[in-house]
């Protein structure tokens, strides 16, 4: 059976080679290539890739990342459509789901919605639930650092709260646009702010939120 992880990282993959090595993503100073090289590195460089949480591994990370951003950018696609290699845990379905769901999700909005043209995907319903549930586990995690108090609120009503403190902003929107918010793409995200208005000017341009 096919998963989300794995429908995420087709669609990844396709829309890099389409996009080609220098297109921009909304990650902050990288352009597709960057994007490829930190999958890839992410997933089959486990000696490095703890430097996304380590302070002290950062440069390391930065080496390798350097290193596999020159190689050839169809060695990359290829290795982000192939997967991780053999003994990687991340060939376990259980965990693939776990780790890569909402990982290939985010990187794949990041590609598309840096480009002029891009329009809303429709995400069936199972998907839009399964990243809500992923959100609510998270939710704390991801606004543990922003200046502001920060619901997260669903059109049917639900919510996560993602910091508490005051003012209080509440974001409305879809899971998957809710997610992108919570990740740091505000500026991307398709969603509601109601609050305080300098609280809601202060988190739309908070860097704090994310990983």
């Amino acid at each position: 059976m096919s998963t989300f992880a794995k429908r995420e990282r087709l669609l990844l993959a396709d829309l890099l080679e389409t996009a080609g090595p220098d297109a921009p993503t909304l990650c902050e100073g990288w352009r597709t290539r960057d994007l490829a090289a930190h999958v890839v590195v992410r997933e089959r460089r486990p000696d490095a890739a703890g430097g996304q949480l380590i302070k002290q591994l950062a440069p390391r990370l930065e080496k390798v990342m350097a290193e596999y951003a020159v190689k050839p950018y169809e060695e990359l696609i290829r290795l982000i459509r192939t997967g991780p290699p053999r003994f990687s845990p991340f060939q376990l379905k259980q965990i693939d789901e776990a780790a890569n769901t909402v990982e290939f999700f985010v990187h794949t909005e990041d590609v598309r919605r840096a480009q002029p043209d891009w329009s809303p995907r429709e995400l069936d319903p199972v998907f839009q639930e399964t990243l809500w549930s992923r959100l609510e586990r998270t939710a704390r995690l991801l606004g543990r650092g922003i200046p502001t108090g920060l619901v997260l609120r669903r059109p049917d009503g639900q919510t996560a709260v993602a910091h508490r403190g005051a003012p209080v902003v509440t974001v409305t929107g879809e899971p998957s646009e809710l997610l992108l918010f919570a990740f740091g793409r505000q500026s991307a995200a398709h969603v509601e702010l109601d609050g305080d208005k300098d609280a809601i000017t202060t988190l739309q341009q908070a860097k704090q939120l994310g990983i």
